[in-house]
């Protein structure tokens, strides 16, 4: 069974206009996203999101709320037929100087080191050059889409994402996934 990492804002859902989702009524998926997740799982993908939440280090957002919001994901996935394995995030603002905000890949490493898998190759899918340096930084495979930040972050590149696959969206991704264009790792 192969592996395939997530980001969550600007892949999953859509971002809103403060950066952030702080409660589940603003967690809104992306057109698409719910049925490219299911459509991983049935392809014996195991799913796994890693996001960075700093809204609980600056009192936006409660542990709770954070958890009913990702209760709200993991059910709307639920209902189109997929399933999210874990949802690791980093509590921490940014400047922190923690391991596991994004770029850094404290997250990825403890995410291999539980599943007892190398990430070298597997699929790390996000919207921001932070996903893709993290993904750079365990061997894993970076895909950027364009939504989220990821039109942004294309625009702005100046280099630095030599190598990257770029699809539309996450059901872009997913298609490429699945039909070879993107290869992955187990």
């Amino acid at each position: 069974m192969s592996l395939v990492v997530l980001g969550r804002d600007g892949v999953i859902n859509a971002v809103t206009g403060e950066g952030m989702v702080t409660d589940p009524e603003a967690w809104q998926a992306l057109p698409g996203s719910l049925r490219a997740i299911a459509r991983l799982c049935h392809a014996h993908y195991r799913v796994v999101v890693v996001t960075n939440q700093p809204g609980l280090a600056t009192g936006r957002l409660d542990p709770g709320m954070l958890q009913r919001i990702h209760h709200k994901m993991l059910r709307e996935v639920a209902a189109e037929g997929g399933h999210i394995e874990a949802v690791l995030y980093c509590p921490h603002a940014p400047g922190a100087g923690c391991d596991c905000r994004k770029p850094r890949a404290g997250l990825l490493r403890e995410l291999g080191e539980r599943l007892g898998l190398s990430l070298q190759d597997v699929p790390v899918i996000g919207d921001d050059r932070a996903d893709v340096e993290m993904a750079r930084a365990v061997g894993a495979r970076p895909v950027l889409v364009r939504t989220g930040r990821g039109e942004a972050t294309l625009a702005a590149a100046g280099g630095g994402l030599e190598g990257v696959s770029v699809a539309a969206d996450l059901a872009a991704a997913v298609d490429g996934l699945l039909d070879g264009r993107l290869e992955t790792g187990s």
